[in-house]
């Protein structure tokens, strides 16, 4: 960890060359998920179908629309309470921490020293547009200049809610010696957005990145080193962390025409000795239409598909200390259970990954879905009531802008 002279430093990353290394599945190099013809990529399980946005999904939407059986959600005040977090101001810390900052981002501070923040958008909306598309109901509760370190961003994928253009381009005014790590297919958008220190990875690729203090250099310091063939420099101020690629059950989009072209991940981080697991955005099973009220969970829909990929991640990678787990935007769940999980899928990815505890996230924020917008935490505690799992200390919700510590 780094000492108490050198907390404040600047900290430049070297990342290893790219590594299939650790537990890997047997028809891992088969690279099921990327499509013929090198051409984007899919779902290679049973567990996920894929809709058509606009010929299949909004019209299933508009039909509801039509048809008044759409649900609006209430985002009446109060909500989700937010509150100003509370960073760690040196890199001086004895446990893991984490601290949600809304929808699906998690800044998280490792017992290294390492810091590395998941999934950042800091815009009202979610939207390619500052005038239209979903707004927020509860206020971002900083601002990126709030946040005293990063050394790495990690994008579960391109969609709009996890990957912002101006977010990122103010953390990398703010922060010049941030690493971005991005799933396979968008470093070039990256690129265009003229943000080079990007690496992309597939699923169960790994990388190791080492910050080395610069001497005589402050955190602010506008110098940067960023290698990805460099080898580890030698001091004792070294912090490491390793960066796993993995898969998850989603697709990708900025356009109406890239549909799937760049690939999805959640992804593990190991630093100091304590790991996280971050789920993105993501399915697990594919439910079809069934009558109003039913359990899909019933014993008499147990042979619907379920994603197989949880279950090697936990026993590949796992376990966790923690996970980060997506619990919300899933209703209806006949046109989203492929590609968000509810709750119920949530406590079962959890088992599957196999973390200690977790946090749920990807609600909270914006309306996306149908859902009443405080329903995912209730039905958290149920799902956790009905595997026989403690209701609270396990499986947890924060409000925005609270930490929870692993210790």
């Amino acid at each position: 960890m780094a000492s108490a002279s050198t907390a404040a430093v600047l900290y430049a990353s070297v990342v290893s060359s790219a590594q299939l290394t650790g537990a890997v599945p047997e028809d891992a190099k088969e690279l099921k998920h990327h499509a013929k013809g090198g051409k984007g990529f899919i779902n290679p399980w049973e567990s996920y179908t894929d809709l058509p946005v606009f010929k299949t999904l909004c019209t299933m939407l508009y039909r509801r629309f039509v048809s008044r059986t759409t649900n609006i959600p209430d985002t009446t005040p109060p909500t989700v309470p937010v509150h100003k977090p509370d960073f760690l101001p040196t890199r001086e810390t004895p446990t893991l921490r984490a601290t949600w900052l809304g929808h699906a981002c998690y800044y998280v501070e490792f017992p290294s020293g390492f810091r590395a923040l998941f999934d950042p958008v800091f815009e009202q909306r979610c939207s390619p547009f500052t005038w239209l598309g979903p707004s927020r109901y509860t206020p971002m509760p900083c601002e990126i200049e709030d946040l005293p370190f990063i050394d790495a961003v990690i994008i579960s994928h391109n969609h709009y809610d996890h990957l912002s253009h101006p977010t990122v381009t103010t953390i990398k005014k703010r922060f010049p010696n941030v690493h971005f790590f991005v799933p396979l297919g968008n470093k070039k958008w990256f690129e265009k957005c003229e943000l080079h220190n990007v690496t992309e990875l597939d699923w169960w690729e790994t990388r190791d990145i080492t910050l080395s203090a610069v001497p005589g250099k402050s955190e602010s310091s506008p110098s940067t080193t960023v290698s990805t063939e460099g080898k580890t420099p030698s001091t004792h101020d070294n912090i490491l962390a390793t960066i796993n690629c993995l898969p998850c059950q989603h697709t990708s989009a900025r356009t109406p025409f890239d549909r799937a072209h760049t690939l999805w991940a959640s992804w593990s981080i190991s630093s100091g000795g304590k790991s996280i697991w971050f789920g993105g955005d993501t399915g697990y099973r594919k439910v079809p239409q069934l009558p109003p009220g039913e359990n899909d969970y019933d014993v008499k829909y147990s042979h619907f598909p379920f994603c197989p990929a949880f279950k090697q991640i936990g026993e590949l990678r796992g376990p966790f200390d923690l996970g980060l787990i997506p619990i919300g935007a899933y209703d209806p769940r006949f046109i989203m259970s492929s590609m968000h999980a509810n709750p119920f899928d949530s406590v079962n990815i959890f088992i599957d990954t196999k973390c200690k505890k977790a946090l749920g996230m990807h609600w909270g924020t914006w309306v996306l879905t149908e859902e009443d917008v405080m329903e995912p935490p209730k039905l958290l505690r149920e799902a956790m009531k009905w595997k026989e799992l403690p209701e609270e200390g396990v499986f947890d919700v924060v409000d925005i802008g609270e930490s929870l510590e692993v210790k």
